[in-house]
């Protein structure tokens, strides 16, 4: 096998999980696995070659202890390994939080380690190579959809088409709070090394100091923090960790120049707990911050407004927003009038269905900068894409390309976007259409849908079966929050 070649690496990876998963082991559980070992071999290659800016791992806890063990042993020693480090404080604790081992065979656990990881130098492979391995296998891991890692995962594509209009500059702090496996940081930092000439200070800020992450769930913050180090990112003994396991909407933590995110999907945030009668109820967990528009329980419209919190003056952010976010009413709308006054609101991208693993999903991009207060609004005009009418996209037979967002880019206009031309698939709104509008709605689209007019035209009869049932899904949502307003509205 070509040690420089990624897919290689990934299929020899992948190869060895088909093997584990006879033992019942998953995707999401492999890959969690093979980050806690990559870590303690690249630790170990970096000791011997850069003691001095090598992460300290204990000695007894490293990865020479499991190469010298077997058997039972094995699996005593690395159940032990997982469980002090993750102890520890810096990357040690970030990557082995909570850590258990999955592999139930101490035999092909000590396959895993001495004839899979061990063999390759890991740290001799480029950053490319070994970061783009790691890639594949957190994207096969999304593939599979059965296991539901594709919540984390955002396609690839629009990520770059995003971070390409948004276009990152040396110096700016990037953030995203709801980072999954480090998508956006990842594209940030590429776009940054690969359209500057970086001088040493500025190599180093962009490898400790600038990406910021924040992930709810530690196991996916681990495989993160592990994509992000096999790029080069956050592996400094003393620097910043560039991701944290903690809810970003509890509070501010920190101001950025720049946030981009895809926080997760679902509607609403709630909590069973057993009444007093002894019976199950839904409670919804709705966010009281002095620093948000409106309390609500809906987890999107909280994340715009934490997003707008945690941007300083000017900043500029990136959002992948559901549709309700665009015409929900109550509390949607007085966080849509409040942004269009607070914000220069000047983009949106109306994104075709069947590019998410998340099934039934209708989303958009949402732009906007962080402005001064002042009495007149900030938003002139909201410049909306729409890449959905007449555009069918599958996760496979049909995947959403990088070229598939070349015209939107084009029209963004990153250079100026204040030099903006009007399409048939680009048109801008003033502020006063918009506000004029019920409830401010900004779910706006004006392209003759052709299906609808020619039957000739028809998708297969599977996509138009899909579309009714995301249809019915959006639907069946929207009565749920209708009923949750309902029931909070009687219990008040």
């Amino acid at each position: 096998m070509s040690a420089t070649n990624p897919q290689a690496l990934v299929q020899k990876l992948w190869n060895y999980c088909s093997v584990l998963r006879d033992d019942g082991l998953s995707y999401g559980d492999y890959v969690e696995q093979l980050t806690y070992l990559l870590f303690l071999k690249m630790a170990d290659e970096q000791a011997r070659l850069h003691p001095d800016r090598a992460v300290a791992v204990p000695a007894g806890l490293d990865w020479a202890s499991l190469l010298a063990v077997s058997g039972d042993a094995l699996e005593v020693q690395y159940r032990h390994v997982l469980l002090e480090l993750g102890k520890k404080g810096g990357m040690l604790g970030l990557i082995f939080r909570k850590a258990q081992n999955k592999v139930q065979d101490p035999a092909k656990l000590q396959r895993l380690i001495a004839d899979l990881i061990d063999r390759e130098t890991w740290t001799s492979l480029s950053a490319d190579v070994k970061g783009d391995a790691y890639e594949g296998l957190l994207q096969k891991n999304a593939e599979d959809v059965k296991g539901g890692a594709g919540q984390y995962f955002t396609p690839r594509p629009l990520i770059s088409a995003i971070v390409e209009a948004m276009a990152p500059r040396p110096g700016q702090t990037v953030c995203d709070p709801a980072c999954g496996t480090g998508g956006f940081l990842l594209a940030a930092h590429d776009y940054l090394a690969k359209h500057y000439e970086l001088d040493r200070d500025q190599r180093h800020a962009l490898k400790s100091g600038t990406l910021f992450g924040v992930e709810l769930v530690d196991a996916v913050t681990r495989l993160c923090a592990m994509n992000l180090l096999l790029h080069g990112i956050g592996g400094d003994a003393e620097g910043t960790l560039p991701v944290q396991t903690r809810d970003a909407l509890a509070r501010k933590h920190g101001e950025y120049d720049m946030v981009l995110t895809n926080p997760p999907f679902g509607k609403k945030s709630s909590v069973t707990i057993v009444n007093q009668e002894g019976e199950n109820q839904r409670e919804s967990l709705t966010i009281n911050r002095d620093d948000f528009w409106a309390t609500t329980s809906n987890k999107q419209l909280n994340f715009v407004q934490h997003v707008f919190t945690v941007l300083k003056q000017h900043g500029r952010a990136a959002v992948v927003v559901p549709d309700n976010v665009l015409f929900e009413g109550g509390a949607g709308e007085t966080v849509r009038r409040r942004l269009l006054a607070q914000a220069d609101v000047h983009t949106l991208l109306r994104l075709p269905t069947g590019i998410f693993y998340a099934q039934g999903v209708k989303a958009n991009v949402l732009f906007f900068d962080r402005k001064p207060a002042r009495e007149q609004a900030w938003t002139d005009k909201l410049w909306i894409y729409d890449l959905r009418t007449n555009q069918r996209f599958t996760l496979k037979e049909r995947p959403l390309q990088r070229a598939d967002l070349d015209d939107f880019v084009a029209c963004y206009n990153p250079v100026n976007r204040h030099e903006r031309a009007e399409t048939e698939r680009f048109r801008p709104f003033t502020f006063d259409e918009l506000t004029k509008r019920d409830k401010a709605n900004l779910d706006l689209f004006w392209l003759k849908d052709d299906s609808l007019e020619d039957s000739a035209n028809l998708p297969p009869p599977d996509v138009i079966a899909r579309e009714i049932m995301e249809d019915l899904q959006a639907a069946l949502e929207q009565f749920a929050a209708i009923a949750e307003i309902s029931d909070e509205v009687a219990e008040a």
